[in-house]
């Protein structure tokens, strides 16, 4: 039997569900495009959801748990900034992973240098601790030194070798917060430092 020849109805069907929007679960891909379009909700889901990992690498990271909570709080405060010039290049999560590491870095670095611009201080009102000033002077310039030949090294190379060293952070992190492969990470941080060994004794 022939099926009858009148026009078959369309069936339509709303394919939003009824009800207010669950933010809580939404994929972060879907929250950080409503973001970017400017729903502050998302963004606020976003920070809530992510900032129990930003604290986490923070203090892995710092170690401090003072300097972790700042850098914690700073890296939230960028990630309202900057989740616009967030591409989708990579997932989310590594991209919040890198912005973390660089705001921890820049945390350490500002705390370090606040401790060297008072440190004379200390040393003007006081005698030096082992009576060998010239000691205490060639110690600062080999510091200097170090930083300068850390400064001549490739970019990558030098982000590598101060994570590693400075931060003591591991290899499948620095992986993942520069997206270079395990593999090449250690063989930069390899090579980094047979470049600084000869700078710094040449």
């Amino acid at each position: 039997m022939q099926p009858s020849g009148g026009r078959s109805r369309r069936i339509v069907r709303d394919l939003r569900p009824e009800g207010p929007l669950v933010y809580e679960r939404l994929s972060d891909p879907i929250l950080v495009r409503r973001a970017k379009d400017g729903d502050k909700l998302a963004l606020a889901t976003l920070c809530e959801r992510h900032a129990p990992r930003v604290e986490r690498i923070a203090l892995h990271v710092l170690r401090d748990p003072e300097d972790a909570r700042d850098a914690a709080q700073e890296s939230l405060v960028k990630l309202v900034q900057r989740v616009g010039q967030f591409r989708g290049q990579s997932q989310f999560s590594t991209w919040l992973h890198r912005l973390v590491v660089n705001t921890c870095k820049d945390v350490a670095q500002a705390r370090w240098a606040a401790e060297r611009r008072t440190e004379p201080l200390y040393e003007d009102s006081r005698v030096a601790a082992d009576g060998d000033p010239a000691r205490a002077l060639a110690e600062s310039e080999a510091r200097l030194e170090l930083g300068r030949c850390l400064a001549e090294l490739p970019a990558a190379q030098a982000r590598v070798v101060v994570l590693q060293d400075a931060f003591d952070v591991p290899f499948e992190e620095i992986s993942v917060a520069t997206g270079l492969p395990v593999g090449t990470a250690k063989c930069y941080a390899h090579r980094g430092r047979n470049a600084l060994r000869e700078r710094v004794s040449a």
